[in-house]
């Protein structure tokens, strides 16, 4: 295996670990900051060493449209392309193509596409995502999965469950890498009985790690929950467990209770471009007018490059002049303020007081 999973700590279900890969091992529970165009948007690879990032996640489906895998492969593969020495972990596209809507047909084969670019057709199957993935160079490379809409009949749910572990297996057929691990996706839509089915299937097929799909696509948090504590349990406790695109304090939380252990999402740095700050009370809009004379930082006690030099009514002065510097330094405090997020609830499973994390967390946190 190109990618190893070791348990070091469990405390009420919340598990601590690490991640061996071949650019470094690494410390779980993990978010990792999204790069969808081989960048985290508006920061540098050095500011994200600095505030502690591991592994960053880049599209697929963005990088074979443009500026090419070709190209990225001449360029030496993504860490070089990128400048990014740590783990990377890409996407199959399958999520993006299939967000497409009436722009995409799906069969079999694969799934033929119009570029939201310039509009010209395109063509994705398990083995095409493989060669751009290889191409890619990544640590991490996702098998090729259909992400089923919300809400979806049982009949359609569990036809496209079934493809999903039929192109699973032609992944793997597919894949050879002595650098680079496979993950399996997790399908099912809200229905157990078909998550039960998708996780015994990629299980038997070995896969480097599991990623779990198809949550956080409209659905309630409660639904997402109940799934999750649904889905795991039937996951191998010594391969990781990555629950895809979610980024939001609390579903980390309650994520990591439920026993998984890597995250991603756009998040934190898209609405970091809108004014809005996460801290451990809930969400902060620091362009509102109320911060304008609020000489204090983003959060009192943060110890991230932002809240250390500059005052909320300096960033709401930034958003309002139209400066870029705003969508710079509120990105800088989300992505610290999450990766800090996960290093404290590390340790609280290290200590053995998870539970007491959990409930301080829910004393003070307001999702609003």
């Amino acid at each position: 295996m190109v990618i190893t999973y070791e348990q070091q700590a469990e405390c009420d279900g919340a598990r601590a670990g690490i991640l061996r890969t071949p650019h470094g091992t690494f410390k779980t529970p993990m978010f990792m900051p999204v790069g969808t165009q081989a960048t985290v948007k508006t920061l540098t690879p050095e500011e994200l060493y600095d505030m502690g990032a591991q592994v960053i996640l880049s599209n697929t489906y963005h990088l074979f449209l443009r500026p090419g895998h070709d190209l990225v492969q001449e360029a030496g593969g993504l860490h070089k392309f990128m400048n990014w020495k740590q783990a990377i972990l890409t996407d199959s596209g399958g999520f993006q193509v299939f967000s497409l809507g009436q722009m995409r047909k799906i069969t079999e084969e694969g799934v033929t596409f119009r570029s939201h670019l310039d509009g010209s057709k395109k063509f994705l199957s398990p083995e095409v995502s493989m060669d751009i993935q290889m191409a890619l160079d990544s640590d991490i490379a996702m098998a090729f999965d259909e992400c089923i809409p919300y809400p979806s009949d049982y009949e359609y749910t569990q036809m496209s469950t079934e493809r999903t572990s039929r192109w699973a297996a032609r992944c793997l057929d597919h894949h050879h890498s002595d650098t680079q691990g496979l993950f399996g996706i997790v399908q099912g839509g809200m229905y157990k009985d078909l998550r039960k089915q998708s996780c015994q299937d990629l299980v038997d097929m070995d896969f480097d790690g599991y990623g779990i799909g198809g949550l956080s696509v409209g659905e309630s948090k409660d639904i997402m929950y109940d799934i999750l504590e649904h889905t795991t349990p039937y996951l191998p406790k010594h391969k990781a467990r990555y629950l895809m695109g979610v980024g939001t304090p609390d579903c980390l939380l309650e994520g990591v209770a439920r026993g998984v252990d890597m995250f991603d999402c756009v998040f934190p740095t898209r609405v970091a471009r809108n004014g809005m700050a996460m801290t451990h009370t809930g969400r902060l809009t620091v362009r509102n007018a109320k911060y304008a004379h609020d000489f204090h930082p983003i959060e009192e006690g943060c110890q991230c490059y932002t809240c250390r030099n500059y005052s909320r009514a300096y960033i709401r002065h930034l958003f309002k002049a139209e400066e870029l510097l705003a969508y710079r330094l509120v990105s800088i405090h989300n992505l610290y303020f999450l990766l800090q997020f996960m290093r404290d609830m590390r340790q609280s499973i290290f200590d053995g007081t998870f539970r007491e994390f959990r409930k301080d967390f829910w004393k003070r946190y307001q999702d609003a």
